[in-house]
């Protein structure tokens, strides 16, 4: 699919060639004909001739029901979408004189992004004066989630800084 719509191939009356190399519905190779002839024999089993790969020299048909090609295409088409798991990042800020039970409200809503297989960025924002304390409080303040996140999930980057702010960023560890 192309920016929304489907790519369709030629189908019978459509095929404007006038040779094409044509293979059965079984898969077995009927050899280069007319397009005429090869449009009469797939009438003649009730299906469709339907060009392949256009750009090989004769283009390739197939004998096939169209129809049907298309719905289970788009059946798998559609199963492919729903196994595919879209991961989020999820951004919890702090700061570094952030008290112990909001720390621990904090620590909780990550354990539940991180059970919903989402990664978690937590930023640790320093204002004003507090930017000397960076090395020190702020570095132990992720220290301390890291050490009661460990089994539920792994550090994907470290505490590092990033201008005024700390960052590190979590993934759903082992369980």
């Amino acid at each position: 699919m192309k920016q929304g719509r489907e790519v369709r191939a030629r189908v019978n009356g459509m095929i404007r060639i006038d040779e094409v190399r044509v293979t059965a519905a079984d898969g077995e190779s009927l050899g280069i004909m007319s397009t005429r002839q090869a449009i009469s024999i797939a009438e003649a089993d009730g299906l469709d001739l339907v060009e392949v790969s256009p750009t090989a020299k004769p283009p390739v048909c197939r004998i096939m029901d169209y129809g049907k090609f298309r719905y289970e295409k788009s059946k798998k088409e559609a199963e492919t979408r729903k196994r595919q798991t879209v991961v989020e990042i999820k951004e919890i800020k702090l700061r570094p004189k952030t008290e112990k039970h909001d720390l621990d409200f904090k620590i909780r809503n990550i354990k539940k992004f991180l059970s919903q297989n989402n990664k978690v960025k937590v930023t640790l924002r320093f204002r004003g004066r507090e930017i000397v304390y960076a090395d020190t409080l702020g570095r132990e303040v992720l220290d301390k989630i890291a050490a009661e996140l460990t089994g539920v999930a792994t550090i994907v980057q470290p505490p590092m800084m990033e201008g005024r702010q700390m960052v590190m960023m979590l993934a759903p560890g082992k369980k």
